[in-house]
């Protein structure tokens, strides 16, 4: 899975502070939801953030959910959603926007 989001100006070493050390309990969560090879990479200067990850599971809709009612992910969540900038084109309920795969090699 795919994704991408802006980085407000003047929040780029706080967001690579923040990912530089990534609280253990969050790691966990999104392992037991069966998120793997999880990368986020960034362009500057155009502060894009672009997310990738493997879904190794069955129902990513219900791992999702549980993942957003963790209190320590949603505490997370608290540190970082005021670094990003969601694109204005991004899906209706999305807060990093969806990237659709037109291409993978193995």
């Amino acid at each position: 899975m795919g994704m991408v989001i802006g980085l407000k100006t003047g929040k780029v070493e706080e967001y690579k502070r923040l990912h530089a050390d990534v609280w253990p309990s969050v790691l966990k969560t999104l392992s037991d939801a069966k998120i793997r090879n999880y990368s986020i990479f960034l362009k500057e200067p155009e502060n894009l953030l672009f997310g990738y990850w493997e879904y190794h599971g069955r129902d990513f809709e219900a791992d999702a959910a549980r993942i957003a009612e963790d209190p320590e992910t949603q505490r997370w969540w608290a540190h970082c959603n005021p670094c990003q900038e969601p694109l204005p084109t991004r899906e209706t309920g999305e807060h990093w926007a969806m990237m659709e795969q037109v291409f993978h090699l193995d």
